[in-house]
């Protein structure tokens, strides 16, 4: 094993710790401060629908630590009899961002379904980028999310940059 492999493993591994003690919410999730995931989003339309639909306080599920909203109850009731089939792929952080070891927070409407999986990308710029080569970037983004699901972006930044 390299020298440089060791000093990362090593950093992930102690970060992942420590994260785990000194963190109350979730950081495997985009959510804004009040724990709201996607902005509030339906995460259930983006399949029901084919559009992003504003959810509603009224229509509240828990998963991994995060609020989702939904658009009506039916929609909640899919989301939570199945939460991994709905919930955005890489914790709802930018699709194309972890492609590049990076958390980046996300635009709903910058969105992709492949494979029954949703996708969201930073904004239509980045989306566009992100659409010359989703499967490249979706392989990428699945080997580094195993590594940095569990950081902070300042323990990404300290690791990768």
């Amino acid at each position: 094993m390299k020298l440089s492999t060791f000093v990362k493993s090593t950093f992930i591994t102690t970060a992942l710790l420590a994260s785990s003690l000194t963190f109350a919410a979730n950081i495997e999730v985009n959510a804004n401060s009040n724990d709201i995931a996607i902005s509030g989003y339906d995460t259930v339309s983006y399949f029901t629908k084919g559009t992003p639909t504003k959810g509603s306080n009224d229509y509240t599920a828990a998963y991994n630590g995060a609020i989702y909203q939904f658009a009506s109850a039916s929609n909640r009731d899919l989301f939570k009899a199945d939460p991994s089939k709905y919930a955005p792929q890489y914790g709802g952080f930018c699709a194309m961002g972890v492609a590049l070891n990076k958390k980046l927070d996300t635009d709903p409407t910058a969105w992709h379904i492949r494979g029954d999986k949703l996708y969201l990308n930073y904004n239509k710029s980045v989306q566009k980028k992100w659409n010359t080569d989703i499967p490249g970037y979706i392989e990428t983004a699945q080997v580094n999310w195993v590594d940095i699901k569990g950081l902070t972006e300042e323990q990404i930044e300290i690791v990768y940059d």
